[in-house]
């Protein structure tokens, strides 16, 4: 009895069958799902692509370096008061050239070439107006004349050419004779600041004369020279100056010269017999 339950529990435990085919029936292989032309189409458009990139690029080159648009034939300016537009463009040297060759920073270095200018800004870009430049002209502070040619002259003693005639400006009589003044001298500052001391301290002052020696001077309308040399001090010096001028008159002198080149060492000449 013992044997047939365990065959009963042999015959009743059963497992999971499996439907297989044939004996020896080749069981065939999965195979991917393949989206046919997938690859072709995305490797034509990118050739598509490409081939549009460089055929614009060629188009677009091809204008640039074969049409007068992009070629440099004017300029625009801003800033002037004294020079002229024609002037700045002579002086950019980018006269009839290409566009993408035009080096702002190269242009600007020409342009302060010119003493008369004090800074520029030189911007390129597309047209009408490729390139557009703001000039600093630099302003005059007194008219010198040597050899009977003005020039202008700055507040730091550069010399300019005079571009008009400024009757407000202190003219400076120079007693040097070796001709007119060139662009690329630039006078002592000192010169420049005692001239125009002397103007602020008598504004109905016009002119004043320089020597090499003796510095800047005048002529007194009582009858003598009176000479102050350079720098910033004039104002002491013409304290002293009148000084010597009230001592004089006082004791019925006339001078023919009054130096007070250096201040603390002044002398006097007097007219002869006196």
């Amino acid at each position: 009895m013992t044997s047939r339950l365990r065959d009963r529990r042999r015959t009743t435990t059963r497992e999971p069958g499996i439907l297989r085919g044939p004996v020896g029936a080749a069981v065939p292989a999965e195979r991917p799902v393949v989206q046919h032309g997938a690859r072709r189409l995305g490797f034509a458009s990118w050739r598509m692509f490409s081939t549009f990139i460089v055929v614009s690029l060629s188009i677009l080159l091809f204008l640039f370096f074969s049409t007068d648009l992009f070629y440099v034939h004017a300029i625009a300016v801003g800033g002037l008061k004294y020079m002229s537009k024609e002037e700045i463009f002579a002086l950019t040297n980018i006269a009839n050239m290409q566009i993408f060759w035009v080096d702002p920073q190269e242009v600007r270095r020409n342009i302060l070439r010119s003493p008369t200018v004090a800074d520029a800004d030189v911007q390129v870009g597309w047209p009408p107006q490729m390139v557009q430049i703001v000039i600093q002209e630099r302003e005059p502070a007194v008219v010198w004349v040597q050899s009977g040619l003005p020039t202008w002259v700055d507040i730091q003693g550069r010399v300019m050419s005079q571009r008009e005639d400024r009757s407000d400006l202190l003219q400076v009589q120079s007693d040097v004779d070796d001709g007119p003044l060139g662009q690329n001298v630039q006078l002592d500052v000192e010169i420049i600041s005692g001239a125009l001391q002397l103007k602020a301290i008598n504004p109905g002052m016009t002119s004043v004369r320089y020597n090499p020696s003796k510095g800047l001077g005048f002529q007194d309308q009582r009858g003598w020279m009176a000479w102050f040399g350079v720098g910033t001090d004039m104002p002491e010096k013409i304290a002293i100056y009148n000084a010597i001028v009230n001592n004089l008159i006082g004791r019925g002198l006339q001078a023919s010269e009054i130096n007070v080149v250096n201040p603390d060492a002044p002398f006097y000449s007097g007219l002869q017999g006196q």
